[in-house]
């Protein structure tokens, strides 16, 4: 089959999707990868297809990732400041990589490709959508934590029956942000039809779960058609999935480092967490990595000693099983490789779905949280001392990765698309 899978995003949102386009092609089919240009370098030596779709992401626009992870504001902001004004852009582009040079079998849609239902109900071509965690179901079942109202969740353990509350909070603040959607959908000719933000974004044929049922299982209110197929892993550059050289040095030379990362995107946001962080680990005397990514305001400025290394990207699958703990924002791709390795962690959330992530982590104990106003070097390092000494965190976290060594998101994820085109034919 050709399949054109597409999302717009961070890395986080497109490395699942890498995952699975390798493993399709290996099966024979021809995926396309329909994603912003600046993917277009890391897709290309994969032998992978790709067409290019709008809008483009700046990775070095700073501004842009503080105005998403702004808390109270984030979530609206991206959408109606960033995806929304090139909504007719996107469905041009993902509509060209559908139909030309030739029409496509399947198409896998992220979330925040809004455009990609319109394509699909256009063309009529049969269509999956993914999720990456439990908090894009928006379950009244299994509440999930709403950034900028946190208490909330915690209510629904007071008052029975509270998630449904928090589920309608949802839906009222957000009531007038599809509002581009709908005008497009008129322009097209179709009905309003459902909620893109909470229901038309799930496909009626299929919905994947691209996450493991140690984060979040089935419920009474998620989409019919839905399948929970465990992590979809990937983290090499272009292909490559080695250590820096230096880093390599770094980590045979001594003990197992705590690693401080903020993932592809709240890394633009840092503000003086890898300066924290690295007073955090001397206070402490502890070996430490500092992934800043390419930002230069996160190069510190004083000479940090021997006992910490600074690297600007590590794929995580390498570098995490070789750390002691991982202190992270909470994003569920970095968490997703910390439950893999079988690592403690401590989270500093930002927004989105992080919040929630975190919570669920502190629900499996494999993890303690740490919000980013409490984030000062005394703090951290009380809070590191006390978790490197604690081994039943540490065992927790081995037990979740014993559980995850059996699962194959992957291979599920591609099963259930080999099972959707054969139906559809």
């Amino acid at each position: 089959m050709r399949i054109v899978l597409s999302n717009i995003g961070t890395f986080g949102d497109i490395n699942p999707l890498i995952a699975i386009a390798l493993e399709l092609k290996r099966r024979g089919h021809r995926p396309v990868m329909a994603l912003p240009a600046v993917y277009e370098p890391k897709i290309r030596p994969l032998g992978l297809e790709f067409h290019a779709v709008r809008p483009d992401i700046d990775p070095s626009n700073t501004i842009l990732a503080e105005m998403v992870y702004d808390v109270k504001k984030g979530t609206e902001r991206g959408l109606r400041d960033f995806l929304f004004p090139a909504l007719r852009e996107t469905y041009a582009d993902l509509l060209d990589a559908a139909t030309k040079p030739e029409r496509a079998d399947l198409l896998l849609l992220g979330e925040l490709n809004y455009a990609g239902p319109l394509v699909a109900e256009m063309t009529g071509i049969p269509w999956a959508s993914y999720v990456l965690a439990p908090l894009s179901f928006f379950s009244a079942y299994d509440p999930p934590v709403l950034p900028p109202y946190p208490r909330l969740a915690r209510a629904d353990k007071a008052i029975p029956g509270f998630g449904r509350v928090i589920k309608r909070v949802a839906r009222f603040v957000s009531r007038r942000w599809p509002e581009p959607i709908y005008e497009l959908r008129r322009e097209l000719g179709l009905p309003r039809g459902a909620n893109p933000l909470f229901d038309a974004k799930h496909s009626p044929y299929l919905v994947l779960a691209l996450f493991s049922r140690v984060l979040g299982t089935e419920q009474k209110d998620w989409p019919e058609r839905t399948r929970i197929t465990g992590f979809c892993y990937y983290d090499a550059d272009a292909g490559n999935a080695a250590l820096p050289p230096e880093l390599e040095r770094f980590l045979a030379a001594g003990e197992p480092p705590v690693v401080f990362t903020l993932g592809s995107a709240a890394v633009l946001a840092a503000g003086r967490f890898y300066e924290f962080s690295a007073r955090a680990a001397i206070r402490l005397g502890i070996r430490a990595v500092l992934l800043i990514g390419t930002d230069p305001r996160n190069r510190l400025k004083t000479t940090l000693p021997e006992s910490i290394c600074v690297a600007e990207y590590a794929p995580y699958s390498a570098l995490f099983n070789r750390a002691a703990m991982v202190v992270h924002q909470g994003g569920v791709g970095t968490t997703a490789q910390c439950l893999r390795a079988g690592k403690p962690m401590l989270i500093m959330p930002f927004s989105h779905d992080q919040p929630d992530n975190a919570r669920r982590m502190m629900r499996l104990k494999v993890a303690r949280v740490m919000q980013r106003g409490n984030y000062t070097p005394m703090r951290v390092a009380r809070r590191l001392r006390s978790m490197l000494a604690d081994p039943l965190l540490a065992r927790g976290a081995e037990s979740v990765a014993q559980q995850l060594s059996h699962e194959d998101g992957v291979g599920a994820a591609c099963d259930a698309l080999e099972e959707l085109y054969k139906n559809s034919r």
